[in-house]
C-alpha cells in the first residue's frame, strides 16, 4: 500500500515505511578495461562488482551503442529511500572513463552527487572497501578522467581495495621502476586466494551501499 505525502510512502507485508523517490537516479558505475586479455585483473574489480550488482537485482547489462556503456535499471534502498537505479559498465578503458559517464550523467539527468563510481583502490589492503566523497583521486587514472570530465570531485566512490605485499615492494623502487611494478600489478589477473576472497569483498561493498544509505541519500 503506498500513500503520496510529498514522496510516495510504501508499506511492505512487515508494515516498515519506505519512501519512495520517482524523481531521483543514482548512477552506480563499475569501472574496468572492456577487451577480454583484461578479464579478472585487479583493474577490472569495478566491472566484476556491477556485474555481480546487477545479477543480485535480476538484471541484465545490455549495450547502450549510444552511450557506450552497458548498461541495467533496477532499484534499490539507500538510506530508508527506495531509488531508481542505473547500473552501467563503460565500454572504454579505465583511464579515459570520463566521457563515458558525462554522456551517462546526461541521458539520466544526473547530478554529480547521484554518480556512485566503483573502483580498484592501491591504497587499500585488498580484501577492504571504502566509501568516498569529494576526495581527491588518490593517483587513480580513471577517477582523474572522471572529475575532469564532469568538472568536479563531488561524487561517491567504493573503493576496493588490492594492495598486497608484491605492491609494497614496488614502492621501494626507482619512480621508473616503480611505475612498471604498478601498471603490471594493476593489470595481473586475480590469484587463486584473491578470488576465493572476492565474494567477501563484494559483499561488504553491497553492505557499505546500503549502511551509507544516509550519506548517498542526498
Amino acid at each position: 500500500m503506498c500513500h503520496n505525502l510529498g514522496g510516495r510512502i510504501c508499506f511492505g507485508a512487515e508494515k516498515s515505511a519506505i519512501l519512495w523517490t520517482p524523481m531521483v537516479i543514482k548512477l552506480i558505475i563499475g569501472l574496468g578495461n572492456p577487451d577480454a586479455e583484461y578479464e579478472n585483473t585487479r583493474h577490472n574489480l569495478g566491472f566484476l562488482f556491477i556485474e555481480s550488482l546487477a545479477s543480485d537485482h535480476g538484471s541484465d547489462l545490455i549495450l547502450d551503442k549510444k552511450i557506450g556503456a552497458r548498461v541495467a535499471k533496477s532499484k534499490m534502498i539507500l538510506g530508508g529511500k527506495n531509488y531508481s537505479v542505473i547500473f552501467a559498465r563503460p565500454e572504454s578503458y579505465v583511464n579515459t572513463s570520463g566521457p563515458i559517464i558525462v554522456k551517462l550523467k546526461t541521458v539520466y539527468k544526473a547530478r554529480p552527487e547521484d554518480i556512485i563510481i566503483v573502483h580498484d583502490d592501491l591504497d587499500i589492503p585488498f580484501g577492504s572497501v571504502k566509501l568516498s566523497f569529494d576526495k581527491n583521486s588518490g593517483g587513480h587514472r580513471g577517477v582523474e578522467s572522471i572529475m575532469k570530465a564532469i568538472k568536479t570531485k563531488k561524487f561517491f566512490r567504493i573503493r576496493l581495495g588490492t594492495a598486497n605485499s608484491t605492491l609494497k615492494k614496488a614502492y621501494n623502487q626507482s619512480e621508473n621502476a616503480k611505475d612498471a611494478l604498478i601498471k603490471n600489478f594493476v593489470l595481473a589477473k586475480l590469484t587463486p586466494k584473491e578470488k576465493g576472497e572476492l565474494k567477501k569483498l563484494f559483499k561488504d561493498a553491497k553492505d557499505l551501499l546500503s549502511s551509507s544509505g544516509t550519506q548517498l541519500a542526498r
